[in-house]
């Protein structure tokens, strides 16, 4: 067993350990380490090797909140997960959750995963960038982040936010209310996050003057996107066809996000996926990247990540059952081909 003690500033010390030791408390379960404060005085104790890697993040930390960061626990619980299996390849913590995008009415919007960091410097260095993960992982919110920004700072001239029309169970055809109206529904999201960026009296004046303009994908066909930051949001629900026509409407110095769940998909049985197919058409073609999530990037409650991942299972294990009965020779051969034309399937 080892022991260290490190003397804190009593100011770094009380936003280290948060309030009623929450930060600590956080800490001491995701480590094999006792940790405890006593004044000003921080105590480690385990085996050697945890020691170092839990005074490495604790350094990081202090750091952290030191240049004026509060600590949060899905902070301190990034932190700890960046220091298992680190090989010094590992991005310093401050470089991901200090890398603010932007700030409104005193609230950071930053990444809080390696993965989320990497979104964001994918968007900052290419035309073109795709997000793809479950639900929660900021997908949708940093890509608007960005596009704040880039509109506040005069990087483009607009914003235009679409997503395709898709029904997830509910018909437009029973909303009432002409197009736009039914489409609303679709569109809230992407107007609750602009919300969350700006005031509510500049939002509408940029909306009112159309350098905000939020509209379903089909109308984005036949037109040229010049000098803008545009999102497709919910990419999962285009077709092919759709995908194609979206991303040529690529104009000169504009810059696209796309998003999607490709685990989410509310197309008609038997439809493809644009967002399905595009990796496979797109994979290395310069100044365009594409940033996969998963369950351990998501930033909601800690249940959705126990959702995201048993369903993942769940997909996994229905894979591997189908390929297991397509491979059987148990029924003939006329069997088997049935399986592969996906005819007859139980």
């Amino acid at each position: 067993m080892t022991k260290k003690v490190l003397d804190l500033d009593n100011d770094l010390a009380a936003l280290l350990v948060g309030e009623h030791d929450a930060n600590l408390k956080t800490l001491e379960h995701l480590l094999d380490c006792d940790i405890s404060l006593r004044g000003n005085q921080l105590t480690l104790e385990g085996s050697p090797a945890e020691v170092e890697r839990v005074l490495s993040l604790v350094e990081d930390l202090l750091s952290l909140v030191g240049s004026g960061h509060p600590l949060d626990k899905a902070t301190v619980e990034l932190a700890a997960a960046m220091t298992l299996g680190s090989n010094g390849k590992t991005p310093r913590l401050e470089s991901i959750v200090g890398d603010v995008i932007l700030e409104h009415r005193g609230r950071r919007i930053a990444p809080k995963t390696i993965n989320q960091k990497t979104y964001v410097d994918a968007i900052r260095s290419n035309t073109i960038t795709f997000g793809i993960g479950p639900a929660g992982t900021g997908k949708t919110y940093l890509g608007m982040a960005m596009a704040a920004t880039s509109l506040l700072t005069g990087d483009v001239a607009r914003i235009i936010l679409t997503r395709p029309a898709v029904e997830a169970g509910e018909k437009l055809g029973f909303l009432p209310g002409g197009l736009m109206e039914k489409v609303d529904p679709y569109l809230r999201p992407l107007f609750d996050a602009l919300y969350d960026m700006m005031d509510p009296d500049s939002l509408a004046q940029h909306l009112e003057k159309g350098s905000i303009e939020v509209a379903p994908l089909a109308y984005m066909r036949g037109r040229t996107l010049n000098d803008a930051f545009v999102i497709l949001d919910e990419a999962q629900n285009t077709s092919p066809e759709q995908m194609k026509m979206f991303l040529t409407r690529l104009g000169f110095g504009s810059r696209m996000v796309v998003t999607g769940d490709i685990t989410q998909i509310d197309l008609p049985k038997g439809q493809y996926s644009g967002l399905g197919t595009v990796r496979e058409i797109l994979t290395g073609i310069k100044d365009i990247a594409f940033v996969t999530f998963d369950s351990q990037d998501v930033v909601r409650h800690k249940l959705v990540q126990d959702i995201v991942s048993a369903y993942k299972l769940y997909v996994e294990r229905q894979s591997q059952t189908r390929s297991d009965r397509i491979s059987a020779p148990a029924g003939g051969r006329g069997e088997g081909l049935r399986w592969r034309q996906g005819v007859d399937r139980p």
